[in-house]
């Protein structure tokens, strides 16, 4: 299986795919919902985010496990525009650094770059900012590999 592959990668494109409800996928869906794509270009997405009450901790801050869902999307959205296959990417090392918080209503700005792609093999960095004052949220490294799996709840065509 190659994975999906966009007929043309485009920010229209991508931003259409971010707003298709997806099974299976129920909290990547309420964590995008929102996301704004800016630009996307080969290796390059940034994307705009309001911050929504649902992703807040008891103290009205973006809650960090949210962070890392949409730090997770946006790359994975990068990684798209890199190799045009959406689906079939699997994160095989993720890391990210927190230096400071959001409340929510805030607006941040996400940038994911493709630092290098060897094949199967893609290395992402991303940086989430706040949008008024460019104050660092967070910094991720992620690596991911181009994966055959068939997920089951995905109907494929019979060979007969």
């Amino acid at each position: 299986m190659e994975g999906e592959k966009l007929p043309r990668i485009s920010r229209k494109g991508i931003q259409e795919y971010l707003n298709k409800e997806m099974p299976h996928v129920e909290l990547q869906n309420i964590t995008a919902k929102g996301l704004i794509i800016d630009h996307a270009r080969k290796g390059f997405v940034r994307c705009t985010f309001i911050i929504p009450p649902s992703a807040s901790d008891a103290h009205g801050n973006w809650q960090v496990g949210a962070i890392a869902t949409i730090v997770d999307i946006v790359a994975s959205m990068a990684i798209c525009t890199e190799t045009a296959i959406i689906r079939g990417n699997v994160t095989m090392d993720y890391n990210i650094s927190y230096y400071s918080s959001a409340k929510i209503q805030e607006e941040v700005e996400i940038v994911a770059k493709v630092v290098g792609n060897k094949g199967k093999l893609s290395s992402i960095r991303v940086e989430v900012k706040k949008k008024d004052d460019g104050e660092l949220i967070a910094i991720a490294k992620q690596w991911t590999a181009s994966n055959e799996f068939r997920a089951p709840w995905i109907n494929h065509p019979s060979k007969l």
